[in-house]
């Protein structure tokens, strides 16, 4: 897909790519002159192989025709030809429907091949700095460190930190991942072998290398894109534990080692051994998938149980591989060199007693500790263990006990000139045992407070204590409910019966209850309310604690609670009533006690996507940002450190955009030392499929928090004083950008009709992405529909509109309410410097900036034609055009850059350039989907093709944005 024409095609397949093999005085030259000519090479090369392997499969005719669309495109989008863009329709139009599935194949995969390239480009660009000794890059901890230290923070200040914090990534489930794993899978494979070629290679070598690459992109091309089945629970917990095997079991431990290096080198007054050694894991896993119920009636504790016993098995899988593997090269001889006693003695505990090792203690100890693993992860549902132990041994009661004797053979090493043998694997492994142990990563339970008011009230009436409990007062509610919680008897009677909801609501509690006391108490322990409005929805969750043996009292007095109650604020009313819940929480005389046993810490969750839906995006993130300070300040009265947990999503409009700058730009004192973040749908595979980016991404979490956390705030009363000014300002904005999207999206008369028709809702929720509904409740109102969806559809029709809408009108009315050209230029002076000087704002204008640059309206427009009733399709198509047109004129006005992404040439350039490959992709979308509902509307059954083809076009353009959902 990157020739001109048949003779060029065909001499070009014969011939040996020399992309980057270093042989050639041109291509050093080129690398040496243009920083990005290996990624161009990589795009072709790629490029080359997709279009050789589509010959080969598809003919000459499939190929020509995906040829002519290619160049076709290009020259519409290079050149905005006019003439272009009617001949790419006509021959959109003519394509027969076997073509056109394989001209979407085609262009799909280019996206993804192109994908492939940019993350080896980002790999290689880090290394070339490293290489050169450059300093070290923003977002890395070393970086971090460095700051710290000229700001005068101290070693010891930075280690202590790290003893009380928690940086926490958990994984989700929603549904907006459309790549199958076998798809990723042969990704990966490709990925690394352009990683190869930057290797120096043999001419042979290289040509191997080439012909890797085609059977690889084959494999893709004759392997199905799509699921043809609805997703599990199950599957998605298999997916999620794909990402653990590739990036998490081995990158976390090693991000470990090279931060406690970077502590060192940086803070070297302390030299002892390994002083870094010491600190606990402050970067941990988290997870979603099996736990969270909220919307999705196929999570129950069956999935819970499911979930932990195949998180528990792939983390024993892992240690009993790297157990035998030190067997074989831990092969010293006391022969040779002495062992500490406390190694002898685990040596002579081990059930091998084979004379052949009787001079190595060190392999008998190795032997004992895999039986030990062995046998625990049998315990713990594990059904297959790949290599049988040598004999019986007991199973280890906790994680502890598995590394205190890992601490035996390090010690004795190091004590015997053996210290150089602990770091290839040793050290990994007992690391390893200490972050995942033998729970892997920590699920979150969730589930809506409806669900657990309607489970209380049938509990309240078989009891015979309240017959309409959802119909009390707040105030009445929180007396019942303390009333409840300080007596020892429950409301559950095993002689009565209760509905299935409850019944099912009551089990995964006691499951729950079960999971700790089996995996250890950091398998589960937080319990997250989603649709928190009321203090009695928190208090709800305790007493269903308590019926279910999660609260621990004693005599009238609550002493423990198991699962920490955690808030989820969603909608904007819910934010900016989350600070006065949380009071009645903190100074409730029978909840103080519990948050005591808690480390007096207590954890909120705050979500993105919602408030975006409920409020559009400016107004969401004011909102969240006021939530942040208003419970900074409240538990800091309260004596009781905060922990956030942020709700964020792929796309912009559901708090997506680079973590870092997100953490850094987050308000004074939120972060400290304690932050969660969900990593959602696409975005997982984007940030965690290739290990290198992985650890990357993860280290830019530890950096941020870090920096976020520990950085000199200052105190400077001007500063003060204009930080009070910035955020007047942004009150105003934050209102007329509410009233402007409230208007459009749940005031206009007829827009939901306008949403289910401009855009691939429909199809996208035909999907088999996800175990979770799109919808809520069996409606098409706005209000039910999940978030999640609801972005992801207008990222497919190239609008994007979550991410920006009613910032033009915000900014430009306020602007025209200056009443004079001199305050006029001073509102626009005072917009420049909170883009300049406050790091809110200018993340925030960072990520409209980089949705503007993925929006495009004339593709957009070709999806508003799918809307029938023309006056309507005209009103809100014109609006929003219009809307996006102040949008980038204020915000060029703002940053003094009428181009988008002038700060960042890199990006804009691959967004530009995958444009010719996303439109065609855009304009089948739009000419099937007409077919498909043409179909329906005449009461037959569509073709299987033709939804084929829509489903196919949604992966492609999904790949294309790479952060939709």
């Amino acid at each position: 897909m990157a020739t001109t024409n048949n003779q060029t095609k065909r001499s070009a397949r014969s011939a040996p790519s020399t992309a980057r093999s270093g042989n050639t005085a041109a291509t050093k030259t080129t690398r040496s002159t243009d920083k990005d000519a290996p990624l161009k090479e990589d795009i072709r090369l790629l490029g080359r192989l997709l279009g050789e392997v589509l010959r080969e499969q598809e003919g000459d005719e499939v190929f020509d025709v995906v040829e002519t669309i290619r160049q076709t495109a290009v020259r519409f989008r290079r050149e905005s030809d006019a003439k272009a863009g009617a001949e790419l329709d006509k021959l959109l139009k003519k394509l027969t429907r076997d073509q056109t599935n394989s001209v979407v194949r085609a262009f799909s995969y280019f996206s993804h091949l192109a994908n492939i390239a940019e993350d080896q480009h980002h790999n290689r660009r880090r290394r070339a700095h490293l290489l050169a000794g450059s300093a070290a890059q923003p977002g890395s901890v070393a970086y971090a460190l460095s700051r710290l230290d000229d700001a005068g923070v101290s070693g010891a200040q930075v280690r202590s930190f790290l003893k009380d914090a928690l940086v926490s990534p958990v994984l989700t489930a929603h549904p907006t991942e459309v790549q199958r794993k076998s798809i990723l899978d042969a990704e990966r494979e490709i990925a690394r072998l352009v990683a190869e070629r930057d290797n120096p290679l043999t001419p042979k070598e290289l040509r191997h290398n080439t012909e890797l690459l085609r059977a690889r992109i084959a494999t893709l091309w004759q392997t199905r894109m799509l699921r043809y089945t609805k997703l599990t629970v199950a599957d998605e917990i298999e997916n999620a534990l794909s990402y653990y095997r590739i990036t998490f079991l081995r990158e976390l431990p090693a991000l470990y080692d090279d931060i406690e290096s970077e502590i060192d080198s940086q803070f070297p007054t302390r030299t002892k051994s390994r002083a870094g050694a010491e600190l606990p894991p402050y970067l941990q896993m988290g997870s979603w998938i099996g736990g969270d119920r909220d919307g999705n009636p196929n999570v129950n504790a069956g999935t819970m149980q499911h979930a932990l016993e195949r998180q528990s098995t792939t983390i024993f899988d892992y240690y009993l591989e790297e157990v035998h593997t030190l067997g074989a090269e831990l092969s010293i001889s006391t022969l040779m060199v002495d062992a500490s006693p406390e190694l002898l003695a685990l040596a002579s505990a081990s059930p091998d007693h084979s004379d052949h090792r009787a001079d190595e203690p060190y392999r008998r100890a190795l032997i004992g500790i895999y039986a030990r693993l062995a046998a625990t992860a049998r315990s713990l549902g594990a059904a297959n263990i790949l290599r049988q132990e040598v004999g019986a041994a007991a199973p280890y009661g906790a994680p502890a006990e598995c590394v205190a004797e890992l601490d035996v053979l390090v010690a004795s090493l190091q004590a015997n000139h053996g210290a150089a043998l602990v770091k290839p694997r040793l050290a990994g492994l007992k690391r390893a045992v200490e972050i995942f142990g033998f729970h892997l990563a920590t699920l979150d339970m969730r589930q809506s407070s409806d669900i657990h008011e309607r489970v209380l009230a049938e509990l309240f009436a078989k009891a015979q204590v309240e017959s309409g409990y959802a119909a009390l007062t707040e105030e009445r509610k929180v007396a019942l409910l303390l009333g409840e919680l300080s007596k020892p008897r429950l409301l559950y009677s095993p002689y009565l019966e209760y509905a299935d909801e409850t019944n099912s609501e009551l089990a995964i509690l006691r499951t729950a209850r079960e999971i700790r006391r089996r995996y250890g108490e950091r398998a589960i322990r937080n319990y997250i309310i989603s649709h928190t409005e009321t203090l009695s929805d928190l208090l709800e969750v305790l007493l269903l604690q308590k019926e279910t043996g999660l609260l621990h009292i004693e005599g009238n007095q609550l002493k423990e609670l198991e699962l920490m109650v955690i808030p989820l604020f969603e909608t904007i009313p819910d934010l900016r009533c989350a600070a006065e819940i949380m009071r009645g929480w903190l100074t409730l005389p029978q909840v103080k006690p519990l948050i005591a046993k808690q480390g007096k810490l207590q954890e909120v969750m705050l979500g993105y996507s919602d408030s975006n839906k409920d409020g559009g995006f400016l107004t969401s993130n004011w909102e969240l940002y006021k939530a942040e300070i208003q419970l900074v300040e409240l538990f800091n009265e309260a004596g009781v450190k905060l922990r956030l947990f942020h709700g964020r999503g792929g796309t912009v409009g559901r708090g997506g955009g680079p973590s870092y700058q997100a953490i850094l730009a987050q308000p004074t004192g939120t972060v400290n030392g304690q932050i969660r973040l969900t990593e959602q749908g696409e975005i997982i595979a984007s940030k965690f499929s290739n290990p290198e980016i992985g650890r990357r991404n993860l280290e830019l979490l530890v950096a941020a928090t870090l920096e976020a956390s520990l950085m000199p705030q200052t105190t400077d009363a001007r500063e003060t004083r204009k930080l009070a000014e910035f955020e007047r300002v942004m009150e105003e904005l934050s209102e007329r950008a509410y009233r402007a999207y409230r208007n459009l999206v749940y005031e206009t008369p007829g827009f939901t009709d306008y949403f289910f028709a401009a855009t691939p809702i429909a199809e996208i929720a035909q999907l088999n992405i996800g175990s979770r509904p799109a919808s809520r409740k069996a409606t098409q109102r706005i209000e039910d529909l999940r978030a999640i969806p609801w972005g992801f559809s207008w990222g497919q029709c190239r609008l994007l509109l979550p991410g920006w809408y009613g910032f033009g009108s915000a900014v430009s009315g306020w602007l025209a309410d200056a009443g004079n050209a001199k305050e006029t230029a001073k509102r626009q002076a005072t917009l420049r410097a909170m883009c300049k000087e406050w790091p809110f704002f200018a993340a925030l204008l960072s990520n409209m900036d980089m949705v503007l640059s993925k929006t495009d309206l004339a593709v957009a427009s070709r999806y508003a034609g799918l809307v029938a009733d023309r006056k309507l399709r005209n009103a809100i198509f014109g609006r929003i055009a219009d809307e996006h047109g102040r949008t980038s004129t204020v915000l060029g006005t703002i940053t003094g850059s009428k181009e988008r992404l002038t700060a960042n040439p890199l990006l804009a350039r691959s967004i530009k350039n995958r444009f010719a490959y996303l439109d065609p992709l855009n304009h089948l979308q739009v000419e099937l989907i007409k077919r498909y509902r043409t179909t329906v509307a005449a009461g037959r059954a569509p073709e299987e093709r033709v939804q084929r083809g829509i489903h196919l076009t949604i992966n492609g353009v999904a790949a294309g944005l790479r952060n939709t959902g």
